[in-house]
C-alpha cells in the first residue's frame, strides 16, 4: 500500500525467462530463505486463486496452468469456491504445502486471513509470492507481484475529473464514490490513490459528494459483487438524486463489474449516464466504452502479470534473486514486502485502439 499500511503466453514467458539470469542479480534482495539453493526444474508450484469474480481471475488460472507447464514445472492451480472462499483457499494452500510445493503463488481471497497457512508454507521451505493482492500481517510472504495499484487509483480519479470536465466544462460536479470489498487489501489502495486526486477538488468545493458518503466503510462493496453495487446505487439515486434538477455528474467505480452495475442502475432509473470509471478491461466494459456509456477502464494485462510471476519462479528455481523495483512501499503491517510492480494504463474511447492493439480479444472490439 502506498506509504500506508496461449502461444502469446509461452513466448512472453520464454522471453522473461531468458532475461531472468541477468536481471535477477541486479534486483533488490528479497526474504526468500530457499532462493539461494534453488530447486529442481520440474518442481511442484502451487497457485491459489480466489473465486472467479471477474474475467481477469478466470484468465489468470488458465495462463498459470499453461505457463508453468511450458516453463517445465508441475503446476497445481486452484480456485476457491464462491460461497466458502476464505476457508477453501486456506485448505488449498495447506494441501499445497503437504504436497511439497517449492513456491506458492497466492491471489488472496482475504489477505488478512492467511497468516497461519503462509507460516506453514515458510516452515516447509516454500517461497511465498503474493499475486495482485498483498498478504497482510505476516513476515512470511517473500515477494509481491502486481500492477501499481495506487497508480491505478490515481488514474481513475484523474479520468473521472477529465471526463466530467469534457462533458461539462464548469463545475461544481456531483459525484458518488464506490470502493471494493473490505476483505481485499487492494480496495483501500485503489480508493486512496483516487482520493489523492479527488480530495483537493472536494476541499475546494469544485467536486461534491452529494450523499456525504466519503468514508471507505460507507463506499465498500461486499465481495466485489455487482448486485451489491447496483443496490447501493439504486438507494443513492432515490435518496440523493430524486429531486428535479439534481444531476449526478460522475461515479468513481473501482472495477468494470461494478461500473456496469452502476450504469444499469442509472439507466433503470431513467437518468442520464454519468462519467463512470472502471478497471480490468473486461470485454463487456470495453464494448460499453466504445458505445459511449462507461467512460474509462484500466488496462492491467493479466498475461503480463502471470508472465512476471512465472519469471520470478524460474529465477528462484535457478537459485537467484528475482528482480524487485519497489522495496519501500508495500507495508503489510509486519514488514515491507519486496515488490515488482507493472505500470497500469488508463483507457478511454479515444485511446482504446492503441491500448489494445496487441490483444487478440479486445483489439477487434475497438474496430467496430
Amino acid at each position: 500500500m502506498k506509504k500506508m499500511l496461449l502461444g502469446t503466453t509461452a513466448l512472453a514467458v520464454a522471453s522473461l525467462m531468458a532475461l531472468s539470469g541477468c536481471s535477477s542479480r541486479t534486483g533488490t534482495e528479497g526474504g526468500a530463505g530457499g532462493a539461494e539453493a534453488g530447486f529442481a526444474a520440474d518442481s511442484l508450484i502451487g497457485v491459489a486463486l480466489p473465486s472467479k469474480t471477474s474475467e481477469n481471475w478466470v484468465l489468470a488460472g488458465q495462463l498459470f496452468e499453461d505457463g508453468l507447464s511450458e516453463a517445465g514445472f508441475e503446476g497445481d492451480v486452484q480456485y476457491a469456491g464462491a460461497s466458502t472462499t476464505v476457508k477453501d483457499q486456506q485448505d488449498q494452500i495447506s494441501a499445497m504445502v503437504t504436497k511439497g510445493a517449492k513456491v506458492i503463488i497466492i491471489g488472496a481471497a482475504d489477505g488478512g486471513q492467511l497468516a497461519t497457512q503462509v507460516s506453514a508454507a515458510k516452515d516447509s521451505g516454500a517461497i511465498v509470492i503474493a499475486y495482485d493482492r498483498l498478504i497482510l500481517d505476516t513476515e512470511d510472504v517473500d515477494y509481491y507481484v502486481a500492477y501499481d495499484n495506487f497508480k491505478v487509483g490515481e488514474l481513475q480519479g484523474q479520468a473521472l475529473l477529465d471526463g466530467m470536465k469534457a462533458k461539462k466544462p464548469e463545475g461544481p460536479y456531483n459525484i458518488e464514490l464506490f470502493s471494493g470489498a473490505s476483505t481485499d487489501a487492494n480496495s483501500a489502495v485503489f480508493f486512496n490513490g483516487a482520493m489523492s486526486v479527488l480530495q483537493p477538488e472536494i476541499d475546494s468545493g469544485n467536486v461534491v459528494v452529494l450523499s456525504g458518503q466519503t468514508d471507505i466503510k460507507q463506499t465498500a462493496t461486499a465481495d466485489w459483487k455487482a448486485e451489491n453495487a447496483q443496490s447501493r446505487m439504486d438507494s443513492l439515486l432515490t435518496s440523493t438524486y430524486g429531486g428535479s434538477g439534481v444531476e449526478l455528474d460522475g461515479v468513481l467505480s473501482p472495477n468494470d463489474t461494478l461500473a456496469r452495475a452502476i450504469i444499469t442502475s442509472v439507466k433503470a432509473a431513467g437518468k442520464p449516464i454519468p462519467i463512470v470509471t472502471g478497471q480490468d478491461s473486461e470485454v463487456e466494459s470495453v464494448k460499453s466504452i466504445m458505445a459511449g456509456e462507461q467512460y474509462s477502464t484500466i488496462n492491467k494485462d493479466t498475461r503480463n502479470l502471470v508472465t512476471e510471476a512465472i519469471s520470478m519462479v524460474s529465477t528462484l528455481q535457478a537459485g537467484d534473486t528475482p528482480e524487485i523495483n519497489d522495496d519501500e512501499t508495500y507495508d503489510n503491517g509486519v514488514k515491507i514486502v519486496p515488490a515488482y510492480l507493472l505500470d497500469p494504463v488508463i483507457v478511454t474511447k479515444e485511446n482504446a485502439a492503441e491500448a489494445y492493439k496487441d490483444d487478440p480479444t479486445l483489439e477487434p472490439l475497438t474496430q467496430q
